[in-house]
């Protein structure tokens, strides 16, 4: 594609930044500004001749702004191919002038329903023109240069002044595929908007929209690309965070840490502070305790030799006690909603430790949807939002578990939902001692959470392993009586699982035999 003159430029934008310098700079090449409302209005203030789209049309807006650039001499100047006689010759014969840059975005659609907007609101927010502008100038990309992101205008200014006025083929081709994206986003929300409105769990057509914060230096591997984009959801977290300090983040960095603010934003920070230590997206330790260095000290003590290289979430304020305690060990990333300025320094003595603060926690209960690939498509599921239901526990054993017990088995059914399926969680006095996960056997997990608990008694130098005294969750039920019968001999008293087994009356006998206690959740937490 040829290079191409730019003598007139439709500009019509929600967002203004840096909107009037670049526009000041269009206008030194002589280049004629085509606006509209409070575009052309912010363009007059600041000294720059403005056409009105009216005088164009000969139409004026009507129907309070909804109808005032779906004209034909607007986009016909936009959908005109120049090198076509035809093409041409209609635009002389009907007088419609070439626009050869459009510059428009949205009406901010995602923002003015994340603030709250009732439902006409909403629907007044549903931009036209703007979409159908942004597609014609895109479809005509041989002809017409379209902008849609304010942080284009620099390259676009660069180009047109090593041009002398023009732009080039690739770069209108570049910005064509980048309006055709944003156009799709917008509509993606705005279905999805409805569908929620609606009521409506499984929508015949799902669009996935995001803006891509950051381009990763590779994947899970170094031969798989990667990027991290953001969507509209405004839940605090990776998403949301001020990297304070460190080095750019990884693909397994941004996963891994997003997994370890989940668990931890579990834990009510006005009940407790809470530490969560994360190693391949599965927790290697987790506690509760009065302080944030208490709770990091218990929950390194469930796996040392994991936590080294991990990442750890707060649940509160990074504090100078926790923060000395964490910079003891290799650790890849710290999360947390705050830091005090006296934390920030002692992690600052560790310039590649990367420190990421949040300003709040997620809420556990909120609604959410979770997208899995699989080949030719895609899963969408509601986010796991389900917690322990007091009221729906259910004694099946002759004993009862005692306060201590039953709080230490909340806490270890609450870790489990963030482990991977199958998965065993020992805790004792709100600490983790023992995570077994993802294996294809539940028995398994019971035996290498047992053994890691040996593990880390001998680091320790204590006489015996802490899951002697212990409680013990299941993220699903125990499908035979073996997994109990592990699970009793590691030392554990107690043991909180879903129940719903064939085998359920097997599995309570053996607790009986055992003489644990048992608590049936009615609730699975499967996490693959």
């Amino acid at each position: 594609m040829p290079t191409r003159k730019i003598t007139r430029a439709l500009i019509s934008v929600s967002d203004k930044t840096g909107l009037v310098p670049f526009a000041q700079a269009l206008a030194k090449y002589e280049i004629t500004l085509v606006s509209t409302g409070g575009t052309a209005k912010a363009l007059r203030e600041a000294g720059l001749t403005v056409v009105d789209v009216a005088e164009i049309t000969g139409s004026p807006e009507m129907m309070d702004g909804r109808v005032k650039t779906l004209h034909p001499k607007i986009h016909g100047g936009l959908l005109a191919m120049r090198d076509n006689a035809k093409h041409v010759a209609a635009m002389d014969a009907h007088s419609i002038p070439p626009i050869d840059l459009l510059v428009v975005n949205l009406y901010p659609f995602e923002a003015t329903v994340a603030d709250g907007a009732d439902f006409e609101t909403a629907i007044e927010n549903i931009d036209i023109g703007g979409p159908a502008l942004i597609r014609a100038a895109a479809k005509n990309h041989a002809g017409v240069a379209v902008v849609v992101d304010p942080e284009d205008y620099e390259q676009v200014l660069e180009e047109i002044a090593i041009h002398e006025g023009c732009t080039t083929g690739g770069t209108r081709r570049h910005l064509a595929a980048k309006a055709f994206a944003h156009t799709g986003a917008y509509d993606g929300a705005i279905a999805t908007w409805f569908a929620d409105e609606l009521d409506v769990t499984a929508p015949h057509k799902r669009v996935i929209g995001g803006t891509r914060a950051v381009k990763l230096r590779y994947g899970e591997n170094p031969h798989q690309w990667a990027a991290f984009y953001k969507t509209a959801e405004r839940r605090a977290g990776v998403a949301t965070a001020t990297q304070v300090q460190g080095k750019e983040l990884s693909y397994n960095n941004l996963n891994d840490t997003d997994a370890a603010f989940e668990l931890v934003a579990e834990f009510d920070p006005n009940s407790s502070a809470a530490v969560a230590i994360i190693k391949h997206a599965n927790p290697c330790g987790v506690a509760v305790a009065a302080t944030l260095a208490e709770a990091y000290t218990k929950a390194v003590a469930c796996d040392g030799v994991s936590a080294f290289g991990g990442i750890v979430a707060l649940n509160a304020t990074l504090d100078t006690e926790a923060a000395e305690d964490i910079i003891k060990i290799f650790t890849e990333v710290i999360i947390a909603p705050n830091a005090t300025d006296a934390a920030k320094e002692i992690i600052a003595s560790k310039k590649n430790l990367r420190l990421l603060l949040t300003g709040a926690l997620p809420d556990p209960h909120a609604e959410g949807l979770t997208y899995r690939a699989l080949a030719g498509g895609f899963l969408v599921q509601s986010r796991d939002n389900r917690l322990v239901d007091h009221e729906a526990l259910k004694v099946v054993t002759k004993r009862k578990p005692s306060e201590q017990e039953l709080s230490d088995m909340i806490f270890a059914f609450t870790v489990a939902k963030h482990v991977k399926s199958n998965t065993i969680v020992y805790a004792k006095d709100g600490a983790t001692v023992g995570i077994g996960a993802g294996q294809m056997s539940r028995v398994d997990s019971a035996r290498i959470a047992a053994r890691k608990a040996q593990d880390a008694a001998e680091t320790l130098g204590l006489s015996q392993p802490l899951t002697i005294g212990s409680v013990a969750a299941s993220d699903a039920f125990f499908p035979f009586a073996d997994g109990l019968q592990v699970v009793a001999e590691a030392g554990a008293t107690a043991v909180i699982q879903p129940g719903g087994s064939m085998r359920d009356d097997e599995v309570i006998a053996a607790a009986d035999a055992a003489g644990l206690a048992m608590i049936f959740t009615g609730m699975r937490h499967f996490r693959h």
